[in-house]
């Protein structure tokens, strides 16, 4: 049974996200705010945290940032800001998925699923010895580290994986559908923004190199290292 962290400063919404994550049998925990959920995370074991962003004594990013420097624990943000901005910080902290306020417990829930479900895919993956060099970008699947002319770049969880995703099938036209099931797990209710937004830091971790991930009109995207 899957053990999730619910985070928010509002008892209702708490009350509305457990009774549906207990309907699908996942044990359930509850924080008010940021500074009760970090301390909860030191002393005990999370599969998942549902993390509201706007909360007191300590925001949901703060509260996300501190768990993550001890802790890999997926986690899920909720907030009632939709702009790209927002999206863009909660993923450059490590967020694994960003839900806008209000939200369909239903689809929360899904993603839960998902989430959860790509935890588990890639904690049972055997490490993949490959180093791959496309001029000065080098990028090292087992060590999960990518070099931009010798420099280290650092990356959230989720452009590794689209990285690599893309890379392992460069040349190959992408749809951003295939991307959202390959790499986050799941593909409903036409979320492509997803994976435009983590292209866009993407391309900004490459630097010189962001033309390498070309974009096709109407289709998504591809890996190709003579793009220019």
């Amino acid at each position: 049974m899957s053990r999730l962290l619910i985070v928010d400063d509002e008892a209702n919404i708490r009350n509305v996200v457990k009774e549906y994550a207990e309907f699908e049998e996942y044990e359930v925990d509850e924080a008010a705010n940021g500074m009760e959920a970090v301390e909860k995370c030191r002393n005990e074991d999370y599969d998942l945290i549902i993390m509201d962003v706007m909360m007191p004594k300590l925001d949901g990013y703060s509260a996300s940032k501190e768990i993550k420097k001890h802790k890999n624990i997926p986690i899920i943000m909720l907030s009632a800001r939709s702009e790209e901005y927002d999206k863009l910080f909660g993923f450059e902290i490590g967020a694994d998925d960003y839900v806008v306020k209000p939200f369909s417990p239903k689809e929360l829930m899904a993603r839960v699923k998902a989430v959860l479900s790509r935890s588990r895919q890639n904690a049972a993956l055997p490490p993949i010895e490959e180093r791959m060099m496309f001029g000065g970008l080098e990028i090292d699947m087992a060590g999960r580290e990518v070099f931009v002319d010798g420099s280290k770049v650092s990356m959230t969880p989720k452009e590794y994986d689209l990285l690599f995703y893309l890379v392992r099938n460069k040349g190959r036209a992408l749809s951003r559908e295939q991307l959202l099931e390959a790499v986050w797990g799941y593909d409903f209710f036409g979320d492509d923004r997803t994976v435009d937004t983590h292209i866009k830091m993407l391309r900004g971790s490459l630097g010189k190199y962001r033309s390498y991930i070309v974009t096709l009109r109407s289709i998504g995207y591809k890996f190709d290292a003579e793009a220019t």
